[in-house]
C-alpha cells in the first residue's frame, strides 16, 4: 500500500492501483468496541444532545468515526483523504470549549465528511482526478468555513464522480465507490463517497453538490437523506465548479431533522459568491413540528413515472398512499420538464477547455470524451439554453398556487451494478436513467430532498422525492419529515454494518468475515493517522446497463 502526506500533517491519501472495479476490497478487521459503534449509530441530533449534556465527549465522537473508516473504508472506497491528526485537533478544542460552556450549537463537536471538491486549506482538494491529484487549496470553502464556525469537525474528504460530471461514481482516479448496501453495486453520484459514508456510519453527516441530482441520487441509492436547497441559497464559493447555473450544495445525512441542522449552518447570503441571493433565513428545525395536513401534493406523472422499475412503482404508490392520509391530499398536475444539456456541458468545457487541451490524458476516458462532445454546443445553444433555464424557474412558480408540493421517485430504476454502470457511453444519447427524475429540479431550481421509501426484493433502496416552491426548504423538510416518523425505513442499517451483504447478482449471501483475507492497509493508532487501502484506477469494460428508457 503506498499512502502519501499531503497538505497538513495527519492527512493521509490513497495513490490508486489497477484491479476490477466491480471487486470491492476486503473489509478490514479493527478492535471497534462496543461503545464506538454505539456512538457511530447516533444521529446527529442524539451525538449533539449528549456532548450538550457533557455525556460524550468530541473526541469520542471523532474516533469512533475514524475506527469504522479504519475498519470499513478499504471495501467502500468512501474516503480519498483522511485528516485524522487536524480532526482529533478539532474535536479536543470543541471539547475543551464545552467544558467551557461555550457551545457553538448543534453541530459543535460532530464529525462530518466532505465532497472532494470544498476546497480546504493546506488539505488537497481533487475533484476525483488526477488533473488535481496535488492541487492543495490555500484556503476553505465558504460552506466549510461555516461548518468549522457552526463547531463541526471535519474528518476528510470524499471520493467522488470525476468532476461531478457523471452519476455512478464509478468513474474517479481513485477508484468506484461501492454501495454499503451491496458491495457490488453503485452508491451513486456524483457525491457516491458522501453518501456510502453517511450510510455506513463513518461520519455523522456530509456535504455534497447537486447539479443534476449529485445530492439526491446518491442519498436513494444508499438509503438515507439528500437535500438539493434552492439554487443560490448555500454558497458555492469555493466549490470546483461543474455548472456554475445549475451547481447546489447541500447536506447527506440519515435523518431529516439531521438535515435540517446542517441547512442552518450553511445557508445564507456571501457576499462575495455571484449566484448567492439574499433572502432571509429561517430556523429550519422549528418547521419539523408544523403539521401537514393542510399541505396540497401534486404528483407530476407525466415523465417523472414513465417507465418505472416495477417495485419502484409499488413502493411509491405506497408512499403516496400515506402521504394522501398526511395531508390535504394529492393530485396530478403537470409540469414543463427540460432535458437540454447545452448549458451544463457549456459551462463544464469552459472551466476545462484549457487543461483539456493540454494535458488530455490527465481525465478519465469517460470525462474526457463527455467534455469533447461539450466543446460542440455553440454560443447559439448555449444563450437559448440559458434563456429557457430563466424562463422555466419563473415559470415553475405558477405550479405552487394550486399545490403545495410535488412528490416524485428519486429515481425510475434500483441501483445499477459497477460492472452496467462501468460500461457506459459517455456521448450516447439518451443516457442511462439514473438521474432522470433530479435533473429537472437542478434546471427550475427548486427545493428538494430524497428519503427513504422501501426496498426492492434483491434489498436494494428506494427513494421518494419531495419538491417546494422557491425557498421553501422549510415545507419540504416539514414534509419529508412527517413521512420520516411515520415510517420505519430510515432506521434500516445497510448489511455491511450488520455483518453480511447480499450478491445480488448470483443471489449469494456473504458475511464480511469471508472478505477479511489479507488486510489491505495498515492497522495505525487512531490518535495520529488512518491509513486507507489502494483502490482501482481503471474500469474494464461489461455489459451495457440495461433499464427504462431515459430522457436525460
Amino acid at each position: 500500500m503506498k499512502a502519501a502526506l499531503a497538505g497538513t500533517a495527519g492527512s493521509l491519501v490513497m495513490t490508486p492501483r489497477l484491479a476490477d472495479a466491480s471487486s470491492p476490497a476486503p473489509v478490514a478487521e479493527s478492535p471497534v468496541g462496543e461503545l464506538s459503534a454505539d456512538l457511530t449509530k447516533l444521529s446527529i441530533s442524539e451525538a449533539a444532545e449528549l456532548v450538550r449534556k457533557k455525556k460524550v465527549s468530541p473526541v469520542e465522537l471523532t474516533r469512533a468515526c475514524l475506527a469504522q473508516i479504519e475498519r470499513l473504508n478499504s471495501a467502500l472506497n468512501a474516503f480519498v483523504t483522511i485528516m485524522a491528526e487536524s480532526a482529533l485537533a478539532q474535536a479536543r478544542e470543541a471539547e475543551a470549549e464545552a467544558h467551557r460552556g461555550k457551545l457553538r450549537g448543534p453541530l459543535h463537536g460532530i464529525p462530518i465528511g466532505l465532497k472532494d471538491l470544498f476546497d480546504t486549506a493546506g488539505v488537497r482538494t481533487t475533484a476525483g482526478s488526477a488533473l488535481f491529484k496535488d492541487r492543495v487549496p490555500t484556503q476553505d470553502a465558504e460552506v466549510v468555513r461555516r461548518l468549522k464556525a457552526a463547531g463541526a469537525i471535519v474528518l476528510g474528504k470524499h471520493n467522488m464522480h470525476e468532476f461531478a460530471y457523471g452519476g455512478t461514481s464509478v468513474v474517479s482516479y481513485f477508484g468506484a465507490v461501492h454501495s454499503p448496501w451491496e458491495l457490488t453495486h453503485i452508491a451513486g453520484g456524483s457525491s457516491g463517497g458522501s453518501a456510502a459514508a453517511v450510510a455506513a456510519e463513518l461520519c455523522y453527516g456530509a456535504l455534497g453538490s447537486d447539479t443534476g441530482g449529485s445530492i439526491r441520487g446518491p442519498a436513494a441509492c444508499c438509503s438515507i437523506v439528500g437535500l438539493k436547497p434552492t439554487y443560490g441559497l448555500v454558497s458555492t464559493r469555493g466549490v470546483i465548479p461543474l455548472s456554475w447555473s445549475r451547481d447546489h450544495v447541500g447536506p447527506l445525512t440519515r435523518s431529516v431533522a439531521d438535515a435540517a441542522l446542517m441547512l442552518q449552518a450553511v445557508a445564507g447570503y456571501d457576499v462575495e459568491e455571484t449566484t448567492s441571493q439574499k433572502v432571509s433565513v429561517p430556523q429550519y428545525s422549528s418547521a419539523l413540528r408544523a403539521k401537514t395536513s393542510s399541505l396540497r401534493l401534486g404528483r407530476p406523472r407525466d415523465f417523472f413515472f414513465e417507465g418505472l422499475h416495477l417495485e419502484i412503482d409499488a413502493a411509491i404508490h405506497e408512499a403516496l398512499s400515506l402521504l394522501d392520509k398526511l395531508t390535504a391530499g394529492v393530485r396530478e398536475i403537470s409540469i414543463a420538464v427540460s432535458t437540454n444539456r447545452s448549458v451544463t456541458d457549456a459551462e463544464a468545457y469552459a472551466y476545462h477547455s484549457e487543461w483539456l487541451a493540454k494535458t488530455p490524458e490527465l481525465y478519465q476516458p469517460y470525462t474526457r470524451a463527455r467534455l469533447r462532445a461539450a466543446a460542440e454546443v455553440t454560443a447559439l445553444d448555449y444563450i437559448k439554453g440559458r434563456r429557457e433555464l430563466a424562463q422555466l424557474r419563473q415559470d415553475v412558480r405558477n405550479v405552487f398556487a394550486s399545490v403545495d408540493a410535488l412528490i416524485t421517485p428519486t429515481a425510475p430504476i434500483p441501483p445499477r451494478t459497477i460492472a452496467e454502470a462501468s460500461a457506459d457511453d459517455p456521448v450516447k444519447i439518451p443516457r442511462a436513467p439514473d438521474l432522470r427524475n433530479t435533473a429537472p429540479f437542478d434546471i427550475n431550481g427548486l427545493p428538494t430532498i430524497s428519503i427513504p421509501c422501501g426496498f426492492t426484493s434483491a434489498g436494494l433502496p428506494i427513494g421518494l422525492q419531495i419538491s417546494g416552491p422557491p425557498w421553501g426548504e422549510t415545507l419540504v423538510l416539514q414534509l419529508a419529515h412527517a413521512y420520516e416518523q411515520a415510517t420505519n425505513w430510515h432506521k434500516r442499517r445497510p448489511p455491511i454494518l450488520t455483518g453480511t451483504t447480499s450478491r445480488t447478482g448470483s443471489h449469494e449471501t456473504t458475511t464480511l468475515a469471508t472478505l477479511r483475507t489479507e488486510p489491505t492497509f495498515a492497522q495505525t493508532s487512531l490518535r495520529t493517522s488512518v491509513s486507507i487501502s489502494d483502490q482501482e484506477a481503471l474500469h474494464r469494460p461489461a455489459r451495457r446497463a440495461t433499464g427504462p428508457a431515459a430522457r436525460l
